[in-house]
């Protein structure tokens, strides 16, 4: 009897005492959550990083997340912003698209993890398409470097960029507009906040995107909200500059949201939020307004980039940036004709203060001469200047690094240069996943090179290594003549020729300022 006593207080005692937790269930802010691992990753997909911006929350900053009680599966990917299928390279894994979509997705290595460097990544898609659930931006194949990767979603279009003279009125900050942005800042938050669960080393965050992913991230490398929490930046192919991207007064912003509204026959804000979230898109779709512009609201944006540079109030860290050899074709410059009559009258004709010298420095005297310039001056016009003055900027105004790239690899079947958004996969090393391309030796050793020079400035602040060609960061004097990693199947760092760059920034503040 005594020995079936003891049997059964031991079985008693062994069903009261608390299961042993799976090594990616863990706790963060709103309860607690359970990953999958797979192919020696662990994965957290969907985690909601603040309220649903839905209702009295649509046009508001992102408020605290709402808790939950029981264990939360991330196993799926959260919904996509509002949106829809603008550009036929972004391949979504999300479950479709809702004005709810404040969530993110975490990839960390198996194993003991501690301390760990941080990459969080925003998607591009000029502001008004992405989603972190891109095959692009899969963090799997970064997350075997030993670094933990986080991809979050962010408000777009006239859901993340809307201002209104009532939204000001109603913000304790006199400021509308820039939503999208102030999610990126909650989402980095959050990762200062709960990385560490996850391995992460919260004093170490690399933030990086491209395209209005990499606007994004030099918008909060400038942000008084955010730049204090980075310990790198990773831009490709994009800048908050003029001729790209310029953000306006909110006086100005707020005339373009009422104006808008009363476009679609909504005028009040009460209507506005009234409306669903489907036929508010329909609308805005119809207005073929294009996007919203961002605005100097005191608080993402105290003032223009270049002036908070000046002020030298960015933070030294090291910075990773570059764009490709074909931001923009020729034919945006030349339309058809690529005769060097037809160059020169187009410089005239664009540059006209600069044209003068920017043809004694571009080469044009036969066809080829003629497409090549043409192309630097298409992709200038567009991304490739912008990302410039942010490299320049940051190279003479912080004690900091500055690695720039030029990437030169073509996609299978492709010609001329790499075209915008081409680096993505490659960056990530990601080309199987984003299966848009029969991808070929050639693609792979790009990628193998790319990811790795990434990899290891995330780490450490320098893209160097073992088996790596060697890579200079930038003078910070104003020489013309700068080392410049250019990325393709061999890659290797070459002295680019900057000379009309000083011409192309006297030409763009003069344009601006008008």
């Amino acid at each position: 009897m005594r020995v079936l006593l003891f049997l059964l207080i031991a079985l008693q005692l062994a069903c009261s005492t608390t299961p042993e937790k799976a090594p990616f269930q863990i706790e963060v802010t709103g309860g607690e959550i359970v990953g999958f691992s797979e192919s020696g990753v662990d994965r957290w997909f969907g985690i909601p990083f603040a309220a649903p911006p839905v209702g009295e929350l649509r046009w508001k900053t992102p408020q605290p997340v709402i808790g939950w009680d029981t264990v939360r599966p991330t196993k799926a990917f959260g919904p996509a912003a509002m949106q829809h299928n603008v550009w036929g390279d972004m391949q979504y894994r999300s479950d479709g698209f809702s004005e709810d979509c404040l969530y993110l997705n975490v990839w960390a290595p198996e194993g003991p993890r501690e301390n760990m460097p941080v990459l969080l990544y925003y998607y591009g898609g000029g502001l008004i398409a992405g989603d972190g659930s891109e095959t692009r931006y899969d963090g799997a194949s970064m997350a075997r470097e030993g670094i933990v990767v986080v991809t979050t979603n962010y408000r777009l279009n006239v859901f993340g960029f809307l201002a209104h003279p009532e939204l000001t009125a109603e913000s304790p900050n006199a400021a509308s507009g820039n939503y999208g942005h102030h999610d990126q800042v909650k989402a980095l938050e959050w990762v200062k906040e709960n990385i560490a669960a996850f391995g992460g080393d919260p004093n170490h965050i690399t933030i990086g995107g491209e395209s209005a992913g990499s606007i994004s991230v030099a918008t909060l490398l400038t942000s008084p909200m955010s730049r204090d929490l980075l310990a790198g930046a990773i831009g490709e192919s994009g800048a908050p500059i003029y001729p790209l991207y310029a953000s306006v007064p909110q006086k100005e912003a707020d005339e373009s949201g009422a104006a808008f509204a009363k476009t679609i026959g909504s005028e009040s804000l009460a209507e506005l939020r009234a409306i669903s979230a489907d036929s508010l898109y329909a609308r805005f779709l119809r207005s073929e307004i294009g996007r919203f512009k961002t605005v100097l609201d005191g608080k993402i944006f105290s003032s223009a980039p270049e002036e908070i540079y000046e002020e030298k109030k960015v933070p030294s860290i090291p910075l990773l940036v570059g764009w490709n050899s074909q931001e923009m074709p020729a034919g945006l410059l030349l339309g058809e004709d690529m005769s060097v009559q037809n160059f020169t009258s187009k410089v005239r004709e664009k540059f006209p203060s600069i044209a003068d010298e920017l043809l004694s420095i571009m080469p044009h005297a036969k066809e080829e001469e003629v497409q090549a310039s043409a192309t630097l001056l298409a992709s200038d016009s567009w991304i490739s200047y912008p990302s410039w003055r942010w490299s320049d900027l940051h190279a003479k105004n912080t004690n900091a690094e500055v690695f720039r790239y030029w990437y030169d690899h073509a996609r299978p079947g492709q010609t001329g240069g790499a075209p915008h958004a081409a680096e993505i996969p490659y960056a990530l090393g990601n080309l199987d996943l984003h299966k848009t391309y029969e991808w070929e030796e050639a693609d792979r050793k790009t990628s193998k090179t790319m990811k790795a020079y990434f990899a290891n400035f995330i780490k450490t602040g320098n893209p160097n290594g073992e088996g790596l060609g060697e890579w200079s960061p930038l003078a910070r004097t104003n020489t013309v003549e700068q080392p410049v990693m250019v990325i393709k199947p061999e890659s290797k760092q070459v002295t680019m020729d900057d000379r009309r760059y000083p011409l192309l920034k006297k030409h763009y503040d003069s344009e601006r300022l008008k």
